[in-house]
């Protein structure tokens, strides 16, 4: 048995959760159900991130302090994930004296190894608003490639990354003005001397390659020492013995991971040096999406490594999601909420699905085709999977009393067959998952749902059933509908990682709950009555929920 602490990326207190965001949390769900079902200890670990300039702003807009801002997104935030069937053992805050301390601590460490600089520097400033610019809050064009409209830390066209005093035509989107230039100190990790340790580091096993390789690039143009300071007015945590100098948000979001587990243990009894000191022999995971590969593979390990803290085990990166093959738009009603789903679509089962038959253990994008959605949950969990039931439980219940056959009581070598290999598909069913590689165990799990209606076809229990009576129950009816619930029920144990909601009525119909895929090598003996389980999904319910998140021009 393993023992595992697994985390997701830390939301942003500044707006909804969308589909977009739910890519990971549903990927890391499945994959730690799957662990547990595999035997090993795992605790999943998530917080609100809640510190930065847009938090604060949004507060001031909203009449509000960045306080009760956090605490109303915190609300939304946890409702959201749950409704979504995310787990999480501990769904805590950045904005937590744990996360104070710690951040501290670190700092402190970090200070005395001799890896923070004070630096004069110049930044850009709003003259309007009295106050230093964040680099999501300065756009311009990019001085790289010269696309328009980017951000003052990186182009989203063509992936360059720079300082803020680099765009060309700057300007404040707080206040609209052309910024000026200001000299203020700030305060640096020194990540150029931290090359050799990475450069080891990011080639060891621990991120996929593709990641590796992109961190090859930043490498060649040599790492420059991180900025982890912010001048006031920012929300956040002040620097020890620097007064008016707070933490920027990238310093404490992933102490985070640390304070919101540290949480998790006071309240459980669980020792954190156990899974963060240097000599720990627990697994450390990171999922990430790959527009925070930089933080997560570079500072993130560099601050750990040098304040004397474990580094992490793996990290897994996924791409974007697009909507119908382009980038979510709020025009076109395709940069959707997770609420607007749940309010229209409603079946969160159905989403984690149609994720789970798209993703894999790359960084490539993942598309959201509302049509195609509509056809695949139709086809394969309606039409297929659900239809296994649908198609077999009624004759148990009428000529068997609700009462199965079990494996070792099969006559026909065709109907042993039909289990046995469902059955040995457990091993790569295991390895599917823990390797992050979903479409293909989606393929595999629907090539066993085929065959299993392949087979009830083939067999016709309706036509049998007809020769039946009363008095002389068919046996041959029996075997064939046991088999095929048997096997339906195998399959509900492999998908249980991904389907909570809808394995939960199954296991309920086999009188018993889906824990561990150990549980496969059981033959239950009796079901119980069956109840429809799943409908079908109306292009009209994706309508509705396109035309909520349509924002008129």
């Amino acid at each position: 048995m393993k023992k595992i602490l697994v985390t997701s990326a830390l939301p942003y207190a500044n707006g909804s959760i969308h589909l977009g965001h739910l890519v990971e949390y549903i990927q890391t769900d499945i994959w730690v159900r799957a662990q547990r079902m595999s035997g090993h200890q795992v605790y999943y670990i998530c917080a609100d991130d809640t510190h930065g300039t847009p938090v604060m702003l949004r507060a001031e807009k909203e009449n509000m302090s960045p306080d009760q801002l956090v605490s109303k997104v915190h609300a939304e935030h946890s409702a959201d994930f749950n409704d979504f069937q995310v787990k999480f053992d501990n769904f805590y805050s950045t904005n937590s004296n744990e996360n104070k301390l710690l951040s501290e601590s670190i700092y402190k460490t970090l200070v005395s190894n001799n890896k923070i600089e004070k630096k004069e520097i110049e930044q850009f400033y709003d003259d309007q608003k009295n106050m230093f610019l964040p680099d999501r809050f300065i756009k311009g064009t990019c001085p790289k490639c010269k696309a328009e409209d980017q951000y003052g830390d990186s182009c989203e066209v063509c992936g360059a990354t720079y300082s803020s005093t680099d765009l060309i035509k700057p300007f404040s989107v707080i206040s609209g003005t052309e910024p000026i230039r200001k000299k203020t100190e700030h305060y640096f990790f020194k990540l150029s001397e931290c090359e050799d340790f990475l450069t080891q580091w990011t080639q060891s096993g621990t991120l996929q390659k593709e990641a590796a390789n992109k961190l090859k690039e930043w490498f060649k143009a040599g790492l420059a020492d991180w900025d982890i300071s912010r001048d006031a007015p920012y929300f956040g945590f002040e620097i020890p013995d620097a007064p008016g100098k707070f933490f920027y948000v990238w310093l404490d979001a992933p102490i985070g991971y640390m304070a919101s587990f540290q949480n998790f243990c006071e309240k459980n009894n669980i020792n954190f040096d156990e899974f963060w000191s240097k000599d720990s022999e627990a697994e450390l995971v990171h999922f990430i999406g790959k527009d925070i590969l930089y933080f997560h593979a570079l500072f993130w390990p560099a601050t750990l490594e040098f304040s004397n803290y474990r580094l992490p085990s793996k990290i897994f990166a996924h791409g974007f999601l697009t909507v119908n093959g382009e980038k979510m738009s709020k025009s076109r009603g395709t940069f959707i909420t997770a609420r607007s789903y749940l309010d229209t679509v409603k079946d969160p089962d159905l989403l984690r699905y149609y994720f789970f038959s798209k993703l894999n253990d790359s960084m490539e994008d993942l598309d959201l085709n509302l049509d195609d959605f509509i056809s695949k949950i139709n086809s394969d969990l309606v039409g297929k999977f659900i239809n296994i039931p649908s198609r077999t439980s009624g004759f148990i219940k009428k000529y068997f009393d609700y009462n199965l056959m079990t494996k070792d009581q099969f006559t026909s070598d065709e109907t042993k067959a039909l289990l046995d290999v469902i059955l040995s598909n457990v091993d790569e069913v295991k390895k599917y998952y823990h390797d992050r590689e979903f479409s293909k165990l989606n393929r595999l799990i629907m090539n066993s749902i085929e065959s299993v209606n392949e087979f009830i076809n083939n067999k016709e229990p309706w036509v049998l059933a007809k020769q039946d009576n009363q008095d002389q129950p068919n046996s041959d009816l029996h075997e064939i509908c046991s088999a095929a619930l048997q096997s339906f029920r195998v399959i509900s144990l492999y998908l249980s990682p991904v389907l909570p909601v809808l394995t939960h009525k199954i296991s309920a119909f086999f009188d018993e709950e889906f824990t561990h895929f150990d549980q496969i090598h059981i033959s239950v003996k009796k079901i119980n009555q069956y109840e429809h389980m799943l409908k079908r999904v109306e292009k009209d319910f994706v309508d509705q929920m396109i035309e909520l998140n349509t924002v008129k021009d």
